[in-house]
């Protein structure tokens, strides 16, 4: 009859440069005083941090990510350039809060207009922007609502392309930082721009308001926000030994707050974090037993890279068993799932992942059926 198989191991581990998406959620994780705050591993999609990260909240300039993402998926796809120039109407020139400081009339390339935007965090950028592209600012934020279904941000809806304060522009932590790996992910060649720590215009030279640009801590992105009701936020993402964390905070009382506890928050997750390598896509986990099979074991594998995000104080008291039913009755195909691979660490609640066969096995003959059951009587082995 097949037994339930339990067979736990050490393993070696060691840093992967890794491929996969498996991870378990701390249990206990650091106090912020943000009101919302999210932090994930980007290699491994790990959830560092999280504090009311699904609540509907003002994202104020964060938002901008999102008028960005849409004018670099015009441009992938070839349907606009960086050099085509964009008319300033009066309703951008009038805009007010922070500015790029563009003038009524003036044609404006569309890579200083998303200068204008990330590195200024220009609300007049965005309008020519939304206006060139859709039209309108208000069809651009519809444009920018269906983006966001389309990458599953659930929580978030767009009323204007530049985070100004409308009861209907709303977006959650979480949906920022999916929007934010989103970004990093899908187009690398226009990340730089979030890195760029000046841009002048008019004779204007403003700095980038990302405070983490200038800490040497590997900050190279991406946009703050603040307004009255939004308070102090930032979406920042840093990369350190080839780890990338994404933060989101939002609801700070100041400039400064914002700063401090975006700072501690992004060390705090690489410094008590990293990534474990506990098996390669197809390595061989067991060997598990094969009941009346033309061989007598088959090999379990992981059909894809295991890589964990742990703290590092857990990486020492790690379990890892594998469960399965066994002996497996044949005839087996190849990747079928028989067992998993369940990972247990102090403060982290566990997970499993699952294992599949690595080979086919076929059923024996009714001689060798015969053979196997006598020897099964006599020995007690499949």
């Amino acid at each position: 009859m097949p037994q339930r198989h339990l067979r736990n191991f050490t393993l070696g581990l060691a840093l992967a440069g890794g491929l996969t998406a498996l991870w378990a959620s701390p249990s206990r994780a650091i106090e912020t005083q943000a009101r919302e705050a999210y932090m994930i591993d980007v290699t491994t999609g790990a959830v560092l941090l999280q504090k009311n990260a699904e609540q509907s909240m003002p994202p104020a300039s964060m938002s901008k990510i999102m008028t960005s993402v849409i004018v670099f998926e015009r441009l992938k796809d070839g349907r606009l350039s960086l050099e085509e120039t964009l008319p300033v109407s009066e309703k951008a020139w009038k805009k007010g809060g922070s500015k790029m400081f563009v003038k009524v009339g003036d044609q404006i390339s569309v890579e200083n207009l998303l200068q204008g935007v990330i590195v200024q965090s220009g609300n007049d950028a965005c309008i020519v922007l939304a206006e060139g592209l859709s039209g309108s600012e208000d069809a651009f934020a519809e444009t920018m609502t269906e983006k966001a279904r389309e990458i599953g941000m659930t929580g978030s809806t767009f009323a204007n392309a530049t985070g100004w304060p409308d009861p209907n522009h709303r977006m959650t932590a979480k949906d920022l930082a999916t929007l934010a790996q989103y970004v990093i992910t899908e187009y690398p060649e226009y990340y730089h721009y979030y890195s760029q720590t000046d841009f002048t215009w008019s004779d204007i030279k403003q700095s980038n308001r990302n405070p983490l640009l200038y800490m040497n801590i590997g900050a190279d992105g991406l946009k703050t926000g603040h307004t009255e009701e939004a308070g102090y936020g930032l979406t920042s993402s840093a990369v350190r030994d080839d780890r990338r964390l994404i933060l989101v905070i939002n609801g700070l009382p100041s400039n400064r707050s914002r700063s401090e506890e975006s700072a501690r928050l992004i060390q705090w997750g690489f410094r008590e974090f990293d990534n474990y390598k506990l098996f390669s896509a197809g390595e061989t986990v067991e060997d598990a037993p094969v009941w009346l099979g033309e061989e007598v074991t088959v090999p379990l594998i992981a059909a894809d890279d295991v890589l964990v995000t742990l703290p590092r104080k857990s990486r020492d008291a790690m379990k890892v068993t594998v469960l399965y039913e066994g002996p497996i009755p044949a005839p087996i195909a190849e990747g079928t799932q028989i067992g998993s691979l369940r990972v247990e660490a102090p403060d982290f609640d566990p997970f499993e992942v699952p294992l599949v066969t690595g080979a086919a096995v076929g059923q024996l003959g009714g001689f060798g059926k015969i053979a196997a059951g006598v020897k099964h009587l006599i020995f007690g082995s499949p």
